[in-house]
């Protein structure tokens, strides 16, 4: 009889344990009074530090070499600020059938924020596509998004979204924009520590987003919210953000071929332009809903986890396809780059960080 083997590595990133972990230690153990606020304070810093470590880490020439790229940063941010909640505004039609109106406005909000740098970079570098580009990207719709992302939940949101008002964005630039640009001044003198320290980013960047879970996940079980979401609205939520997530990944790598991109620039598009940041999103959340935060970011928190997984795996697929000198789904193009400039996919990067 053939002995069944366990797989050498399981499918399940460790970070969605800990994310899980800090959900179940909210529920039992939720920052009450003087903790609670200690606990927002420390993920407010905790972010703004995250985003000056990502100035830091972005070097002048990079994102100089990025804006030659013009082409590929464009397509990446329609696809992120309209195509996305294009998709989001649709899903209006699923309510109440699959959705409550509290998951339909999370729902709609993740297709607001801006995309991902680290996973971007991580998958985009093992799949060997255009690392450059899906440096700048990333950075690129985060910075975008600081003022784009609450304009969009102003116009689309209205009154669901926390009353969003001068005030909000004011503070989101203070918590995200502001540290990001003193990373750049400060690059200087700090941006080769932090070139070589990557643990350092990726040790933050984990730590910040569960101390905004935790933060957001504790308001609303001392609110009392979470009665409002039943086992069978989960699953319909995650069916939706299946299909939603399954019609950005075809429309990023199919509409990158149209346009006429290379293989090492669609791999980068498609990477950037199909995902959602935790890091930006659940500051973003914490201030534009306010007590309903924990609730909202729900939506962003499963889509976050699902994205990683199924990239994990067409990343991988995309690496085999580079070392067959094919590219599967493309006709022939497995060499070219599009005259965008491509290079190619360094090491070193942790696909499973989350950007």
């Amino acid at each position: 009889m053939k002995r069944l083997r366990w797989p050498r590595r399981m499918p399940v990133d460790p970070y969605i344990v800990l994310l899980l972990a800090t959900v179940g230690l909210a529920a039992l153990v939720p920052a009450r009074g003087l903790a609670a606020d200690t606990v927002s304070g420390a993920s407010t810093a905790a972010i703004a530090f995250l985003f000056f470590l990502y100035g830091a880490r972005l070097s002048t020439r990079e994102a100089m070499d990025g804006l030659r790229h013009w082409r590929l940063h464009l397509t990446v941010l329609i696809c992120t600020f309209v195509v996305f909640p294009l998709l989001g505004l649709a899903a209006r039609g699923l309510v109440p059938v699959l959705l409550t109106h509290s998951l339909y406005t999370g729902l709609l909000f993740l297709t607001l924020v801006p995309s991902t740098i680290q996973s971007s970079i991580a998958f985009t570098s093992m799949a060997r596509g255009n690392v450059p580009a899906a440096i700048c990207a990333g950075s690129f719709s985060s910075l975008v998004g600081i003022v784009v992302t609450p304009l969009l939940a102003a116009a689309l949101l209205g009154g669901s979204g926390g009353g969003f008002s001068a005030d909000s964005l004011i503070k989101i630039v203070l918590q995200l924009l502001v540290p990001f640009v003193a990373g750049q001044v400060l690059r200087r003198w700090i941006g080769g520590f932090v070139t070589r320290h990557k643990k350092v980013l990726g040790l933050v960047d984990r730590g910040s987003i569960l101390l905004v879970v935790y933060t957001a996940f504790s308001e609303g079980m001392v609110r009392g919210i979470w009665h409002q979401v039943s086992p069978a609205r989960l699953a319909g939520l995650l069916g939706v953000e299946a299909v939603l997530l399954a019609v950005m990944l075809a429309s990023t790598w199919y509409g990158a071929r149209a346009l006429g991109f290379g293989r090492e620039d669609r791999i980068a598009i498609q990477f950037a332009g199909s995902k959602k940041s935790l890091a930006s999103g659940l500051p973003m959340a914490s201030v534009l809903f306010g007590a309903q935060a924990s609730l909202a970011v729900l939506p962003l928190m499963l889509f976050h986890q699902m994205q990683l997984m199924v990239c994990a795996v067409i990343a991988k697929r995309r690496a085999r396809d580079a070392g067959a000198g094919a590219d599967g789904d493309d006709d022939g193009d497995a060499g070219a780059s599009g005259g965008e400039g491509a290079h190619p996919a360094g090491r070193g990067h942790d696909p499973a960080r989350t950007g």
